[in-house]
């Protein structure tokens, strides 16, 4: 641990297949693969620093769970993180395979601490056995879902709160005792209609049937913000991921406070228990988002004029805390000092006073034949 003594987990890392070769084949799937591969490679292609530059041809490529780890656990003062498969069918593999997940569970059990299931909705009975199929894999602790569904040559919008579509596969998942249900929102993945499936209102619905599940809304806030803060001040059990707002913090620090602040405005600083850290890393490297966020506070004058009723207070140690690692292991109802504990040593360990590797030294030269 050497994030200023805070521990941190990541909740949500992907060894994402960005070759060329796994976008998907029809004109829709692959215009929506081309397109989120782009803006991924867009987040990094300009570094804010020079030494967290890196080529095109080594990001733009399939990223192994081995990097994954190194880039995570070597090269960034994470201390676990999760693994999603993900369920973007536009990509061949869904853009992280379930045979990454499964592996980056067995070869780094106390790194990678949790997986998800990535499903899609509108696979029907073919969602459900896929799951259990995962569940075989790797026993997942959540399960992930986009709101859009590709098929040959479509592509189709759903609901978290349809009773029909996705209330079977959260039904099916908390009887295999899955308690946490991620859905992706606020950022269209590709040239799709975005209508109101990216929109946080159809969480409420979800949240209101499954009361004893929790719901994790990754990138909340990026977009439909108001709409967001209304439903973490009344829905104890939805929580937020916070990747890509760590690029936004890194990038755009006043812009983050706002977002941030927008988020705690209608209820108030207590909604600083229900956000989480992630990255998403291979999707940026985590190294200065971590060292932003440790270096974070709202400046004074966006301060004055936040909140609904009054203005709310500055962040503190403990709220990062929280976010870095104690409000995920809380969700899923994990005790995080046995989570400490199970890390023990590994090859990932650091003596005192050891550096970090530096950004981007601890890929596979060979894969890209640098």
């Amino acid at each position: 641990m050497s994030a200023d003594g805070l521990f941190v987990i990541d909740a949500v890392a992907h060894p994402y297949n960005f070759a060329a070769s796994n976008y998907g084949e029809d004109r829709l799937a692959h215009a929506s693969s081309e397109a989120t591969a782009e803006l991924a490679w867009a987040l990094v292609s300009v570094p804010h620093t020079p030494e967290y530059g890196v080529p095109r041809e080594v990001y733009m490529r399939d990223w192994s769970v081995d990097e994954t780890a190194s880039m995570l656990f070597a090269e960034s003062q994470t201390d676990a993180a999760i693994c999603h498969h993900l369920p973007i069918y536009a990509f061949k593999d869904g853009l992280v395979s379930i045979e990454k997940t499964a592996e980056a569970r067995e070869k780094y059990p106390n790194r990678f601490i949790g997986a998800y299931a990535g499903l899609d909705p509108l696979q029907g009975n073919g969602a459900l056995e896929s799951l259990h199929q995962q569940a075989q894999l790797f026993r997942p602790d959540g399960v992930k879902m986009y709101p859009t569904s590709w098929g040959p040559g479509t592509a189709t919008n759903w609901r978290m709160d349809d009773p029909k579509v996705t209330f079977p596969i959260l039904e099916k998942a908390s009887e295999m005792g899955i308690k946490v249900a991620a859905i992706h929102k606020a950022v269209p993945i590709g040239p799709v209609p975005v209508t109101d499936a990216y929109g946080a209102k159809d969480v409420e619905g979800a949240a209101t049937a499954f009361p004893d599940m929790n719901f994790e809304v990754v990138h909340g806030g990026l977009s439909f913000v108001e709409d967001t803060a209304w439903m973490l001040a009344r829905y104890p059990n939805v929580f937020i991921n916070l990747e890509i707002l760590n690029i936004v913090l890194l990038r755009r620090p006043r812009r983050f406070a706002q977002i941030l602040l927008d988020l705690l405005g209608v209820g108030g600083p207590g909604v600083m228990k229900q956000l989480m850290w992630g990255t998403g890393t291979i999707l940026h490297h985590p190294r200065p988002t971590i060292e932003a966020f440790l270096d974070f506070e709202f400046p004074e004058d966006m301060l004055e004029n936040s909140g609904m009723l009054g203005p709310l207070p500055q962040i503190t140690r403990e709220d990062k805390a929280d976010i870095l690692a104690n409000n995920y292991a809380r969700m899923h109802g994990w005790d995080i000092e046995k989570i400490k504990a199970d890390i023990g040593t590994d090859r990932f360990t650091r003596a005192e006073g050891q550096e970090l590797a530096a950004p981007y030294s601890t890929y596979d030269s060979q894969l890209v034949g640098a």
